[in-house]
């Protein structure tokens, strides 16, 4: 049959998958196979994907808009709540301007291949997302890679290229490893390029902050959490499907970069709009952040809790510094052991593995709904070694 070889070696060398659904409301404990299991594999951060008043705000537009957009934003597929969500999202990131798209992976694809064309040079983190990576192959632009979180060696590779653009593109927030991109020397990197009396061509930085976007800075994101201002030339892309707890994603910039991706971003023209109810839920969601500070302060202090116990414990965790967490292991066999070990516990948090990661490990990830009791549940799972 075909694929058929394919698939028998992806399952030799334990790196076939299976889809694994819910009977439950996301949260921090879930019912998967019949069974109830504590979920620390979740990126709902602040746990609003089920929160009463965002469950009702999508529920109240719903009734309101319908349900499917129907057409392209371009074509009235959006509705009023569309333009509210994007108002709220500018004034959130500290920007003129924001742009809904459908997903992250779209804002990224659509945006990137949108900014850079032949002639231009893309800069890229290693370890930048997947969607990242597909964005620059879709460009037409000369892309280069610099080593993971290294400024220096950026700073080195964008002096050798005189590109007619350069687009400096990184994750804020790490999602497989939870470590922090070093945004203050990359910003000054790239100031640094737009200051030069000669220069005749504009650097942008573009930030995926889907992990930083409700978990940095007081919940506005990786640029307040490092104190820098949102220059013209950055380009902030986040989603509402994570911390948010909805679906879909944005760009947030000047209004002309906005102005250019609704004309030229193939995966925000070519696409049916995120339902009006999505809309609503992240407009909702972002309300809460603003107005509730104590559901991030939640979310940092059951992080800086789980971190601890896994330090006693003797694990691995990386550089991270959020509160995605890898428990770093030495082969795929011991990531799945490791995974089985605390499913047969009732304690859900699957493996990661090639080609998803390069080492193996497991991942957690902490939310602000978890209790002292769900991390000391997880601390008594976790042998004191690796498995």
């Amino acid at each position: 049959m075909m694929f058929s070889p394919e698939l028998k070696e992806l399952r030799a060398g334990n790196l076939h998958r299976t889809v694994i659904d819910r009977a439950s409301k996301q949260g921090a404990h879930i019912f998967l196979e019949g069974r109830e299991f504590l979920n620390f594999a979740s990126n709902d951060y602040l746990s609003l994907a089920g929160h009463p008043d965002v469950v009702r705000a999508a529920a109240t537009a719903m009734n309101e808009f319908g349900f499917g957009g129907g057409a392209s934003r371009l074509l009235a597929g959006g509705s009023s709540l569309h333009r509210m969500l994007e108002e709220k999202i500018a004034g959130l990131k500290g920007t003129e301007a924001a742009l809904i798209f459908n997903s992250g992976y779209a804002a990224n694809t659509g945006t990137i291949s949108a900014l850079a064309e032949e002639g231009d040079v893309i800069f890229s983190d290693e370890l930048n997302h997947a969607s990242i990576v597909d964005g620059c192959r879709l460009s037409k632009a000369k892309t280069i890679i610099y080593r993971h979180r290294d400024a220096e060696h950026l700073s080195y590779l964008m002096e050798k290229e005189n590109g007619r653009r350069k687009v400096v593109l990184t994750d804020t927030v790490f999602s497989m490893d939870g470590d922090i991109a070093p945004l203050r020397d990359i910003y000054n990197i790239c100031l640094a390029q737009n200051s030069k009396p000669d220069s005749q061509h504009s650097t942008l930085l573009y930030l995926d902050d889907a992990h930083g976007t409700g978990v940095l800075g007081s919940g506005r994101g990786a640029l307040a959490h490092f104190g820098i201002c949102p220059e013209p030339w950055i380009i902030q892309m986040g989603t509402l499907s994570k911390a948010l707890g909805s679906f879909g994603a944005f760009i947030a910039g000047s209004r002309n970069i906005i102005e250019w991706l609704t004309n030229s971003a193939r995966s925000f023209m070519f696409s049916t709009a995120v339902p009006a109810c999505s809309v609503a839920a992240a407009l909702r969601a972002i309300e809460l952040i603003e107005t509730t500070p104590k559901l991030v302060l939640q979310l940092w202090k059951n992080r800086n809790q789980t971190v601890g116990m896994l330090k006693m414990k003797g694990y691995d965790t990386g550089g991270s510094g959020t509160p995605v967490i890898p428990l770093r292991v030495d082969s795929v066999e011991e990531a799945l052991r490791l995974s089985r070990h605390l499913y047969e516990k009732g304690i859900y948090a699957p493996a990661i593995r090639p080609p998803t990661v390069k080492t193996p490990r497991v991942r957690i990830t902490v939310t602000a709904e978890h209790s002292e009791e769900d991390i000391a549940m997880l601390a008594d799972a976790l042998p004191s070694v690796k498995i």
